[in-house]
C-alpha cells in the first residue's frame, strides 16, 4: 500500500510540471514580503457604503422561477462577505407587483452594503418620454436601493423579437434622466463593452460608477440571436464578435484620466473576468476605485442552497486575498 502511494506521488509530480507557456506574466510573485492573509479583511468604502471585498454580484435575471431564489442567495452572501450587488432588470416591477419578492431582498442584504436597482434605456427613455419618471423614483424608493443601474444594449434591443426600439442617443437620455430624477446612477453594458469615444462622455457626468459587461463574458445580444431560427443567427453572427474587452476598456480609462479630470467617481470591471486573478490584476491597474464582478461564475452557484453559494463565494475571496499578499503586477506585461 506504502509503495502504491509513493508511485501516485511520483506521478503527481510529473502531472504538476508546469511551462513557459502557461506562466501568467502579468503578475510578479513576491513569496518573502508577506504572511498569510489576516481572516478578516480591511473594509473600505465603495459607492456611499462599506465593503470587506472588491467584488460585485449581479444576479442578471428577474421574474424566471428561480430568481427570487437566486437573489436571495446573493444577497445574503453580500451581506455576509460584504460585497455589493445589482438586481437583475427590474421592468417586469415597474407597474406589476407580481414579482416584486424576487427584488425585494433589502432586509437579507442589509443596510451597510451597496444594493442597486437596474432598467434598461430603453424603458427609460419611454418613461420619460411619457413623463413618468416617478415611476423610476418609486421604484429604486420602494425596493429600498441605493439608486438605479441603467443598462445600455441597443444591440440586444435590435436582435431581440420582442425588442424595444431606441429613438435618441442613450447619452441624451442618460443625462436627461440625471437631470430629472436626481437619483444616484450607474451606467453598463451588457456583454460587449464600448468604445472610448462612449466611455469619455460618460466619465465626463457624475455617475456613481461605469460598469464594464465588456466583451468576453455572457454577450445578451449573443444570446439574443440565439432565440432566432438558423438562417438569422447565420446572418447576424458577426455581430457576436464586435465590442472591447475590460482590459481594453481600463486602457482607456486611465489614459483619459490622465488627459482631463473626470466627474465619475468609480467603476465596476466586469465582463470576461473568468477567475479572481483577472479580477485581482484589473482592480490593481484602475487608477479609479474599482471592484470586479463575474456574474455568470457565481450565478452557476447560486440557483440551488444557500450553502453551495456560500462555500463558492468564501473560497474566491480567500484566494483573492492570496493574490493580494503575494501577487505584485508586471510593469513590463505588455499585454492588454
Amino acid at each position: 500500500m506504502d509503495k502504491d502511494r509513493k508511485l501516485e506521488h511520483i506521478q503527481m509530480a510529473y502531472d504538476s510540471k508546469t511551462g513557459y507557456p502557461e506562466q501568467d506574466r502579468r503578475f510578479i510573485y513576491e513569496p518573502l514580503l508577506s504572511a498569510h492573509p489576516d481572516k478578516e479583511p480591511t473594509a473600505f468604502p465603495f459607492l456611499g457604503k462599506m465593503m470587506k471585498a472588491p467584488m460585485w454580484v449581479s444576479s442578471m435575471t428577474g421574474g424566471t422561477g428561480i430568481a427570487r431564489n437566486i437573489n436571495r442567495n446573493l444577497a445574503m452572501a453580500c451581506r455576509e462577505f460584504g460585497l455589493g450587488m445589482g438586481l437583475g432588470s427590474c421592468r417586469k416591477i415597474l407597474f406589476d407587483k407580481t414579482y416584486w419578492a424576487d427584488f425585494d431582498v433589502r432586509d437579507l442584504i442589509g443596510s451597510d452594503q451597496p444594493f442597486w436597482a437596474n432598467l434598461g434605456i430603453a424603458q427609460v427613455e419611454q418613461l420619460l418620454a411619457r413623463k413618468e419618471e416617478q415611476a423610476i423614483v418609486d421604484l429604486v424608493g420602494n425596493l429600498r436601493a441605493d439608486g438605479l443601474i441603467v443598462h445600455v444594449n441597443p444591440l440586444q434591443e435590435w436582435f431581440q423579437p420582442e425588442g424595444d426600439s431606441i429613438s435618441q442617443r442613450p447619452l441624451e437620455t442618460i443625462q436627461q434622466l440625471m437631470s430629472t430624477a436626481k437619483i444616484p446612477m450607474i451606467v453598463k453594458e451588457v456583454g460587449q463593452g464600448m468604445g472610448r469615444e462612449s466611455l469619455n462622455e460618460l466619465l465626463q457626468l457624475p455617475l456613481e460608477s461605469i460598469e464594464f459587461a465588456a466583451y468576453g463574458g455572457t454577450n445578451f445580444s449573443k444570446l439574443e440571436m440565439m432565440r432566432q431560427d438558423d438562417a438569422m443567427q447565420q446572418l447576424h453572427q458577426p455581430f457576436a464578435f464586435v465590442g472591447q474587452t475590460a482590459d481594453q476598456m481600463l486602457h482607456d480609462v486611465n489614459s483619459i484620466m490622465d488627459e482631463q479630470q473626470i466627474a465619475c467617481k468609480s467603476l465596476i470591471i466586469s465582463g470576461g473576468v473568468k477567475n479572481y486573478l483577472d479580477g485581482y490584476y484589473l482592480v490593481s491597474k484602475s487608477k479609479l476605485p474599482a471592484v470586479f464582478g463575474m456574474a455568470s461564475a457565481v450565478l452557476q452557484h447560486a440557483t440551488g442552497d444557500y450553502s453551495e453559494t456560500k462555500i463558492y463565494i468564501e473560497n474566491l475571496l480567500k484566494a483573492y486575498r492570496l493574490a493580494e499578499a503575494y501577487l505584485r503586477v508586471n510593469p513590463n506585461y505588455e499585454g492588454q
